[in-house]
């Protein structure tokens, strides 16, 4: 790993390794140094329009004409780093980092990428109204990557020993300290730890996406003589397999036997109770 303007950048093995995580940390120049070794390789002119789009991500993208003076005097002048395209009929390509000066410059993609002291030295820039200065919008962007508290309070109070200040600290949030007056706006900042993306086993579906049958319980996996069964469904009470008559009976079978809703058995009258059922005879 090695450092340009205060950005550490990550070796490229081949310009084929540039991803949308790992192009916020790559320089322009370790990018053109590996896209001018991999334009001899003649199928890399097939990956060209996928790699631009990635690094569109963080840097400016602009194409222009090298027998045109005028845009190489704009582009050729050492604030962009420029190569060219495998196809030479589309001209050159140059490229610059997208410098983030200002709130509206970030987003949700390029905040994650920025460190808490940065984005306090934002806000900060910003007419240095604090934090309910900030548009809703704006502080979506920010909470998205971030963990953000802020209170405002005397200066004594605030840096007392063992107060707000000194446990904020100690929890790892840096801070903006925004005087207003007698009092003083602390704004804390602590990067969010990335949340890991939860993963279906699996092991547990066949190819059809159907749940795996296992061993009955009280049966080993590698036991030939176990039944297979569903054990995520042992304790249904309903067989898939019965039609409807036969969920009928198994239904009116839990009534006493003196009741006989199908009307065809020996039951009594008087065995349904308070109900009114109309007899057909009169």
């Amino acid at each position: 790993m090695a450092k340009d303007k205060g950005i550490e950048t990550y070796v490229l093995d081949s310009i084929l390794d540039l991803n949308a995580t790992n192009v916020w940390n790559v320089s322009e120049h370790e990018i053109k140094r590996a896209w001018d070794d991999e334009q001899d390789d003649g199928s890399f002119s097939l990956s060209e329009d996928k790699l631009l789009n990635i690094i569109r991500l963080c840097f400016e993208v602009v194409h222009y004409d090298v027998n045109d003076q005028r845009e190489c005097e704009k582009y050729e002048n050492g604030e962009w780093v420029t190569f060219q395209h495998c196809n030479k009929k589309k001209g050159w390509v140059a490229i610059r980092r997208k410098h983030i000066t200002r709130l509206s410059d970030l987003s949700y993609e390029n905040v994650r990428h920025i460190t808490a002291a940065t984005l306090l030295e934002l806000i900060d820039r910003n007419f240095g109204g604090g934090w309910d200065s900030i548009s809703l919008s704006q502080k979506d962007i920010i909470l998205s990557a971030f963990d953000i508290s802020n209170t405002t309070l005397p200066a004594k109070r605030l840096h007392m020993e063992g107060g707000t200040l000194d446990k904020k600290l100690a929890q790892g949030f840096e801070v903006l300290e925004i005087e207003k007056g007698t009092w003083i706006e602390a704004i804390f900042a602590k990067k969010k730890e990335p949340v890991a993306k939860l993963h279906l086993n699996d092991d547990k579906y066949d190819e059809d996406g159907n749940l795996r049958k296992g061993p009955a319980k009280g049966y080993d996996d590698d036991d030939e003589d176990a039944p297979d069964v569903d054990n995520e469904n042992l304790n249904d009470d309903v067989d898939d397999s019965m039609d409807d008559e036969q969920l009928d009976e198994t239904f009116y079978s839990n009534f006493s036997e003196g009741v006989n809703p199908s009307g065809d058995g020996d039951g009594e009258d008087e065995d349904l109770g308070n109900l009114n059922i109309d007899s057909d005879e009169e």
